[in-house]
């Protein structure tokens, strides 16, 4: 027989139906008066589905917790709890059926057998999450950088650490922290002082062979260490100054060097027949120094000393180079000349004058060829033979692209040339055979290593594939966020390739100060830039012909554009300008500058050329704001446009005509951001009634709010706080255009000054979360309109990704529920069963204290203990001794809380006892804990279990001493209290009763 217990309840009132039925698998159990439990407790979107429940033997009944949202099963006897818990959710119970496809949790010894299903429309919970899905990092901040052989691995140095990066697909590989501080966390002894200088190492080189590391320091001692050994196999010491640069190198010794070595002490001997062989056959290990005295120094490692000291350099040598096919070495040196030196003869064969200070020198196509680099920023290609430069003649670049330094591998198909601002710019390897078409060279790739402070970005193209950055340049930098397969190995260096994610796809040029604003239009391929320099730009991107051009220039303001704005309004469908955007750039665009004023500018239909102003004056200029315009955004039906400004106010614009047709009022610090809200929203919750009509906009402000606005009467509707800073974006969440767009909450994101990006739920005007991934202020703020992905950028140099989880959170919640269901019911099957190692092990996992004291407590307190037991049950007393140090230390932390409460403090006690019987001394105090401070807190326990018993010790004997009290009074009292006559006679009847038994 099965009993079938249902209620219908409101607001906790409960009806209970009982049903019985025999056989309850095979047919479909209808309550007799069906109804609604509702849980939503007013929320305002509903959520429904159906809850079936299946119930042997122990009745059981449904009903509303104590909270909001907690949905409890529990048993009828209201002893064992059940409970799922949902923010949002009302079940229809007018059929309970049986599904096979449910999850079943079996209940051993039978008391029931447990069906749960969840059918009908999806929960859609309001509770939302955002999780770190990609972040685009700094990899290198200035400092040393080098690629190994095969180009796998990139080593930079990001301040005090040094990160380890694939540069092919960009992945990171590994970050060694360096050790600028004490570490405190380790416990270390003594074994060994080196101190391999007495000052700086400032350039370090390692051999062909990777078995020998050279290091230099800033007093002119060069030392050579074994790697894999770790000791000092040479050290050379020169003149007291810093040394600059380090190469090694091998060269076949000769016979007459062969003989010279083998020099005794009484002169030269006449040089043997093996003595020529065995010379020819040994191979010279030598190191090349560059100082900063301009001089050159050539080490032989066999002879441990210097052989040669070339002097013609004038100021540091910073590179230096081996070529064995031409048996030259060069030197390059900020004199602003290149040296080429014969290694045989040590004397010149090349000066070439270079007319910048020089970085970087080396041989390229089998010494054929040198490159060098320096302050112009430009890569120079050498005839090795001649000293000519192949390269056509190149203007200076900017000093942010000067180069500090180059590398090249024989193995490797680019050179690497490290620029002032951190960009690492890849050149194609030239040939000989190319010199007679050689043209000024250009990086085929560059990787960013760190994109500085990032003021503002957006998602460009039609499939929001690249994303544009203001980086505190004078450049726009594209960057690709689609999800590629990693590069294959042998297609990595191939131009043609699909970029990575995060990788650098171009740079646009053409302002000549910092970028401090962007805007895209609705197709993607049209940016819109305003800069330091006054003026503003507009740019087509077409990566599809790696096309990247300046389309247009504005000027006309007398300051800073601190915002720039493009119409979003998608053309109709089947039209020109929607089926190819490329060649139909927006209509207009709208700047606001420092000078308080707004322009709006007609976008020619044709290109500007090279150099050429905006060919017409500004459509109209309009004195806005009494203090600088931080924003502009255009309305999506193109007929409105809100300037946001320092005077603390907001100002609704026609586009036609520039006219105001609202000012918002209330902020109390300047506004840095206005956003209109996106085509068909569904209407707002304000304070006084749902929002309907034009529509709504969002701003936020320096005093730390965000405001709701109203476009009908322009008042404010509700008003955002969390944030303990500046809100510096805003941006809305898309809505899903589907039938569940009205089960969906209205959401928006902001960024601000506290480093915080948080999404908001605009009908609640709660933060539905917050996310935290950025050390600086937050700048930027883009949402991508299909998945919506959160980009946010901040001036700590970091991009971070935030991918929606809601659901995949609420899946997550609901399996980790049901194994929480699943092992509770199981602990009380194993309670049931008598299991108890299986009941204290669960217990101890599930950190549920109150069962495994109840447990305890039915085995101390049990008035049949067995014989020979410790704590009353000798199968608990086997539990207790076989426990691993992790369930030790989780035992002993809950009889510390026990043993505070004199209640429990008896079956505590016991436990202790019997743990102390079954473990050596030494197991305690050699447990192996989790963590780092595994032992203070073992120590820390046990402290706390001593101080506890010792009062409760003392408290039995103060009670025992208070026995003894009582007894001794109850013994004065009878002593002193008269002998009734009744007494007597009764004693002498009893004496007489015996005397006649007898």
């Amino acid at each position: 027989m099965y009993e079938i217990l249902d209620c219908v309840s409101t607001r906790g009132a409960s009806k209970p139906l009982r049903h019985t039925y025999k056989n309850p698998l095979s047919e479909t159990i209808k309550p007799k008066n069906p109804g609604r439990l509702d849980a939503s407790y007013g929320r305002p979107h509903e959520r429904k589905a159906n809850v079936f429940f299946v119930v042997s033997m122990a009745p059981l009944r449904l009903g509303l917790g104590s909270r909001e949202g907690v949905l409890g099963l529990c048993d009828a006897d209201n002893q064992h709890n059940l409970v799922m818990r949902s923010d949002d959710i009302a079940v229809h119970a007018s059929s309970l059926r049986i599904d096979g496809t449910a999850t079943i949790v079996e209940l051993l010894g039978g008391l029931a057998s447990v069906l749960v299903a969840i059918s009908g429309d999806h929960l859609i919970p309001l509770k939302t999450t955002f999780d770190v899905d990609r972040v685009i990092r700094p990899i290198f901040t200035g400092g040393s950088v080098s690629i190994d052989n095969g180009a796998q691995v990139l080593a930079t140095t990001f301040g005090e650490d040094a990160i380890l990066t694939n540069p092919a697909n960009g992945r990171h590989l590994a970050q060694i922290e360096g050790r600028s501080s004490d570490d405190t966390s380790i416990d270390a002894s003594l074994v060994r002082t080196l101190k391999p200088h007495s000052t700086p190492v400032v350039v370090l080189a390692v051999d062909r062979t990777s078995t020998l590391l050279a290091t230099g320091g800033t007093d002119g001692a060069i030392k050579v260490w074994d790697i894999s050994g770790g000791y000092v196999t040479h050290t050379f010491r020169g003149p007291s100054v810093l040394v600059s640069a380090l190469h090694f190198f091998e060269v076949a010794a000769r016979a007459s060097e062969g003989a010279g070595s083998r020099k005794g002490k009484k002169g030269n001997r006449a040089p043997q027949p093996e003595d020529e062989a065995d010379g020819v056959n040994t191979t010279h290990f030598r190191l090349v120094s560059g100082s900063q005295d301009g001089k050159v120094r050539v080490w032989d490692l066999n002879k441990r000393s210097c052989i040669a000291n070339l002097d013609s350099h004038v100021s540091d040598v910073q590179r230096l180079d081996y070529s064995p096919q031409q048996d030259a070495i060069v030197s390059a040196s900020r004199d602003k000349t290149i040296i080429w030196w014969d290694a045989k003869s040590w004397k010149i064969r090349k000066v070439v004058p270079c007319l910048e200070l020089i970085e970087t020198v080396g041989f390229v196509d089998e010494g054929r060829l040198t490159f060098s680099a320096g302050s112009n920023g430009c890569l120079r290609i050498w005839d090795t033979d001649t000293g000519a430069e192949l390269t056509p003649k190149q203007s200076a670049k900017s000093e942010e692209e000067a180069i500090v330094s180059g590398i090249y591998r024989p193995s490797l198909p680019f050179i690497l040339c490290v620029q002032v601002d951190h960009t690492l710019a890849l050149y194609e390897l030239p040939s000989k055979t190319q010199a007679a078409a050689f043209s000024a060279p250009e990086p085929f790739r560059r990787i960013s290593g760190t994109h500085d402070e990032i003021i503002d970005l957006g998602y460009l193209l039609p499939d929001r594939s690249m994303l544009a950055l203001a980086t505190n340049s004078e450049d726009i930098r594209l960057i690709s966020v689609s999800e590629s397969e990693d590069a294959e190995e042998q297609n990595a260096w191939v131009e043609s390739q699909t970029p990575y994610f995060g990788q650098d796809v171009a740079l646009l040029r053409g302002h000549e100060d910092i970028i401090i604003s962007l805007d895209i239009d609705w197709s993607g391929h049209w940016i819109a830039t305003g800069a330091k320099d006054n003026t503003a730009r507009l740019w087509r991107v077409d990566p599809a012909n790696n096309s990247f051009i300046c389309w247009a220039t504005f000027s006309g303001h007398a300051e800073s554009l601190g915002a720039v704005a493009l119409p979003r309004t998608v053309p109709s469908e089947g039209s020109a300008a929607r089926t190819d955007p490329l060649n139909h750039p927006p209509p207009f665009l709208l700047t606001g500058s420092q000078d308080q004023t707004i322009k709006k500018w007609e976008i020619p239909l044709k290109q500007h050329q090279s150099g050429q102003k905006s060919g017409t004056r500004a459509a109209f200029t309009r004195k806005a704001h009494e203090k600088d315009i931080n924003a502009i955004n255009v309305h999506h039906a193109g007929q409105l446009f809100a300037s946001a400004s320092q005077d603390k106010t907001v100002k609704i614009w026609s586009v036609a005509e520039g006219e105001v047709q609202g000012i918002l009022r209330g902020h109390k610090r300047g506004v840095w951001t206005v956003q209109f809200s996106p085509a068909q929203l569904p209407p707002i919750q304000g304070d006084d009634g749902p929002v309907t009509g034009k529509g709504v906009i969002l701003t936020g402000s320096g005093d730390k709010s965000i405001k709701l606005w109203s476009l009908a009467d322009y008042t404010c509707i509700r008003t955002y706080e969390g944030h303990t800073n500046s809100v510096l974006k805003v941006a809305w969440l898309s809505m899903p255009a589907s039938k569940e767009q009205s089960k969906k909450p209205i959401q928006f994101a902001s960024a601000g000054g506290d480093g915080l990006v948080k999404v908001w739920d605009a009908n609640s005007g709660e933060a539905e979360c917050t996310l935290d991934n950025h050390e600086d202020r937050v700048w930027a703020l883009a949402v991508h309109p299909g998945t919506n992905t959160i980009a946010s950028g901040s001036g700590d140099s970091t991009v971070t990704f935030w991918k929606d989880t809601t659901t995949e959170t609420q899946a997550a919640a609901s399996q980790a529920a049901l194994k929480v269901i699943e092992q509770e019911q199981e602990l009380q099957n194993h309670i049931f069963a008598g299991s108890y190692r299986e009941a204290i092990t669960l217990a101890l996992q599930l950190n549920h204290p109150g069962r495994l004291l109840n447990l305890f407590t039915s085995v101390v307190t049990s008035n049949s203990p067995e014989e020979g037991s410790l704590c009353g049950l000798k199968a608990v007393d086997d539990v207790l001794g076989s426990l691993s140090d992790e369930q030790i230390f989780l035992l002993l932390l809950r009889l510390r809380d026990w043993n505070t409460n004199a209640r429990t403090a008896p079956v505590a006690q016991r436990i202790l006892w019997t743990l102390i019987r079954s473990y050596p001394a030494s197991k305690f105090s050699n447990l192996s804990v989790k963590g780092a401070r595994g032992q203070k807190s073992l120590k820390d326990v046990l402290h706390g279990l001593r101080v506890y018993t010792e009062r409760h010790y003392k408290r039995m004997e103060e009670l025992v001493d208070e026995s003894y009290l009582v007894e001794y009074t109850l013994q004065e009292m009878d002593s002193f209290a008269p002998v009734a006559d009744a007494d007597v006679a009764m004693e002498e009847m009893e004496e007489l009763d015996e005397v006649m038994v007898g």
